[in-house]
């Protein structure tokens, strides 16, 4: 692995490391220095947005349903360029998402997240 890739790969842990165990252990000011301010995020119930406040507090949201930290299935980077999946533990069963990052100037500027919106609710996402 090149010099990029590591430094995107280990941008991307240092985002998962601030929320993956549930709230108890959520590091707000920790995702806050991994994401740009001008965040694009792009999910299924949220639609586009723009705006790293506006995507944490929603984090903060689904990291409070967590039943269990995630499992983390698979993650792969480039120099630039980031995606992992992972199964999430909600209230009433367990559930896959995708996750598409885009990396520069040392955060993450772009996530678009990839999951079954009617599941999430069924399975009490909030």
């Amino acid at each position: 692995m090149d010099r990029s890739q590591k430094e995107t790969a280990d941008l991307i842990s240092a985002y998962y490391d601030c929320w993956r165990d549930g709230i108890a252990s959520f590091d707000e000011p920790g995702v806050q220095g991994v994401l740009a301010e001008n965040l694009d995020f792009e999910g299924p119930i949220a639609g586009k947005r723009r705006g790293a406040s506006g995507f944490i507090a929603g984090l903060k949201r689904f990291v409070e349903g967590l039943q269990a930290p995630i499992h983390m299935l698979q993650r792969v980077a480039s120099d630039d360029l980031a995606a992992a999946l992972y199964d999430a533990d909600l209230p009433s069963g367990t559930m896959r998402f995708a996750e598409f990052f885009q990396v520069d100037g040392g955060r993450i500027q772009a996530i678009k997240l990839v999951y079954d919106a009617a599941q999430y609710r069924a399975l009490g996402g909030r």
